[in-house]
Order: structure tokens, then sequence, then C-alpha cells
């Protein structure tokens, strides 16, 4: 009994140490050394100040101002906020772009609530964008402008829902679309290894190329 309780001891302190300390430590180590911008989050960084990460999407609001100029807020006292025109706008989130807990909807094909999500989705979006494209329809609106991403942090959108938007930040830019089209091929990311995937437009790249080319007013 006592040699089988030091057998089981001294296996559980070998495996923790191993596993527990030695193999999270090398593959720390390995992960700085080889890949050390994407081990510590892909941040961009701009004048010195972090802005953000690659493969991390984040929204791009404004406040939301009362009718004596002063930002709203809620009854909890936090700042109401709505999407900023003059910025490419990510996909929807779950998350609320929170990089620490990704996930979806997970709502059902035959679902109400998907029915009625989807349904205020494609409302917002077209009262966003119809003002800059008129006759914009329902069915003209991608995918990815109205669903979620898997994650929730999805950090592209579709080259298609890019330019859909390209119209409204010119305007807002007062800039040609011609040139915001150019920045979106300028930041759009290609098919991994040339076959995987779809190309996508990096929406914090582009919005940070976008006030460099063209500074917001």
């Amino acid at each position: 009994m006592i040699a089988t309780l030091r057998s089981a001891t001294v296996a559980i302190v070998l495996a923790t140490l191993a596993l527990g300390l030695l193999y999270p430590l090398a593959v720390t180590g390995i992960g700085q050394v080889a890949f050390s911008g994407t081990a510590d989050g892909s941040l961009i960084t701009r004048d010195g100040k972090t802005v953000g990460s690659s493969i991390i999407a984040q929204a791009f609001q404004k406040p939301v101002l009362d009718k004596a100029g002063k930002p709203k807020v809620d009854a909890d006292g936090n700042a109401v906020t709505e999407p900023d025109p003059r910025y490419l706008q990510p996909r929807p989130s779950a998350t609320g772009y929170a990089g620490d807990a990704t996930y979806f909807a997970n709502r059902g094909p035959n679902s109400k609530a998907a029915a009625y999500a989807y349904r205020d989705a494609v409302a917002a979006v077209l009262a966003f964008e119809r003002p800059y494209v008129p006759g914009l329809r329902a069915a003209d609106l991608p995918v990815d402008a109205v669903e979620d991403s898997a994650s929730g942090v999805d950090p592209h959108i579709s080259t298609a829902n890019a330019q859909l938007q390209s119209y409204r930040i010119a305007a807002q830019r007062g800039i040609p679309r011609a040139k915001v089209l150019d920045l979106i091929e300028a930041n759009t990311d290609g098919r991994a290894l040339g076959v995987f995937g779809r190309p996508g437009v990096n929406v914090l790249e582009f919005n940070l190329a976008l006030d460099r080319e063209a500074p917001a007013r």
C-alpha cells in the first residue's frame, strides 16, 4: 500500500512538473523566439501606442449626444454609442468584440429569435447605408454584414461588405470612392496558402490606413 502511494505521488509530482511547468515554459519560449509578434497577440502600435490587434475585431463607435450636445448615458451610467459612419465597420458580434470570451449566437435556422434578430440586423444596416446607396435592398446585403462570425471577434469582413461601406466612407471623408476602393484592395488578405477561405479586409488595418490617407473631419 505504501509503495503504491509512493509511486503514485512521484508520478503526480513528475507529471505536474513536466506538463504544468516545463512544457508551458518550453512552448512559451519557442513562441517568443520564433513567433514573438503572434505570441504577444499580434498587437498593432501607432506612435508608440497600442491601438488594437490584427487578429481581434474591435468596434468603431462614437458617443450619442443629447439635445444639449452632451454624451448620453444609460440607466447604469454607461456611455451610449453608435457606429461611427466615418469608419469601416466589422461584422456583428455576440461577444461585443471581447477577445477573452469568444462565441457566437448559436441560433438555429428555425428559431423565431433568429428571425427577429436578423430582421433587426438587416434593418439597422439598411438604415446606416441606404442614405449613401439609394435603393439598397435587403437582398443586396452581404451575409457578413448581418451575421456574427463563429468567434465574435473575426477581424476581417468580405470585400463585398467593404465595398458596400465604401460609399458611406467616401461621403463622410469627402474623398473619391475610388480612393477608398484602393485602400480596401491594399488591406485585403488573400486566401490562406492560396486555397483556403476567401479574401477578407482587415477592418482595423484599413481604418488606420484610412486615417493616414484621409484624416477624419
